[in-house]
């Protein structure tokens, strides 16, 4: 029997890809010779494809339907020989692809009413633990537990040589089209003062967008250290593995940062929730209220330490 042609499905976030580590680690434990393709979008594409599971990374552009160029690259993408699709992002993008484009030869696993093969009912359960039930049902291996060794980078050994000790990182950002999910910046500079006071050095990390956030934070609490879009995903998840801890947001470094086995505790609003949504790691936790800055920060780093 010739060895299976298997596509994945992950668009993103980043903070799912990054949930979905395991899942991947798992699919190819389970299926160590098979073609192992993964379609996602170009943000991620870099990052997944430094990845040690698949054998190549396919881009869709999730451009709109008018878009005739697009609709028949995927359609033809998605006709070719693959055994087995596996639909871990299950959004109506992606149902309509099953419905519409998706050859009928190739098993479909998803939550499509036409797929093949659908998932069970997944309400209340963690997107990690989603994803290993859905490659498990594939042939992967629900086991699997990925120790992030293939991403590495030398920037922490760079920032933390030059601090006396190891520093907490704030990750300031989230998703700008959702402010219920940003714990406010005055918060995060009373925790930065909370820390600093014991001893503690802060890191302030962030993309280019959070660079308002960043300097709000930077007003009220300046012996903080300004990494803001100085980091990539590698550089990202070295700093985290050599710091004391990490506070975020709902947003994917922080899921990245619980990964490394950093004490980390992410701040949800009332749009997060913690039982589909919480960072996965062995000294993980969150803390949640509505409105989300009604989380305090003296609380915060009582938190955080206990972790």
């Amino acid at each position: 029997m010739t060895d299976p042609r298997i596509l994945v499905i992950k668009h993103g976030a980043f903070g799912d890809i990054i949930q979905g580590l395991d899942a991947f680690a798992g699919l190819r434990l389970g299926r160590p010779r098979a073609h192992i393709a993964l379609l996602t979008t170009p943000p991620f594409a870099d990052f997944t494809a430094s990845m040690p599971w698949f054998d190549e990374v396919i881009i869709d552009m999730r451009a709109p339907v008018v878009n005739l160029v697009q609709l028949f690259r995927i359609r033809k993408i998605l006709r070719q020989r693959w055994d087995i699709i596996l639909d871990l992002q299950c959004s109506k993008r992606t149902t309509w692809y099953q419905a519409k484009l998706a050859s009928p030869d190739s098993r479909w696993f998803g939550t499509a009413v036409g797929a093949s093969d659908p998932y069970p009912d997944f309400t209340g359960v963690n997107n990690a633990d989603r994803m290993k039930t859905a490659v498990s049902m594939a042939g992967g291996r629900s086991d699997a537990l990925d120790d992030m060794t293939w991403l590495a980078s030398d920037i922490a050994a760079e920032i933390t040589g030059a601090l006396a000790k190891k520093p907490l990182v704030m990750v300031v950002g989230c998703s700008p089209a959702k402010p219920k999910k940003r714990w406010a910046a005055a918060r995060f500079a009373a925790l930065a003062n909370l820390v600093h006071q014991q001893g503690v050095q802060v890191i302030i990390v962030g993309t280019g967008a959070d660079r308002a956030a960043a300097d709000a934070v930077l007003l009220d609490a300046p012996h903080c250290h300004d990494l803001i879009d100085q980091t990539d995903f590698a550089a990202l998840a070295s700093l985290f593995k050599a710091s004391a801890g990490v506070v975020g947001n709902d947003t994917g470094p922080v899921f990245l940062a619980a990964r490394t086995g950093t004490p980390t505790l992410m701040m949800m609003g009332p749009d997060t929730d913690p039982a589909m949504s919480a960072p996965v790691g062995p000294r993980a936790g969150w803390l949640k209220d509505d409105p989300i800055d009604a989380i305090d920060a003296a609380h915060v780093a009582e938190t955080l330490f206990r972790l």
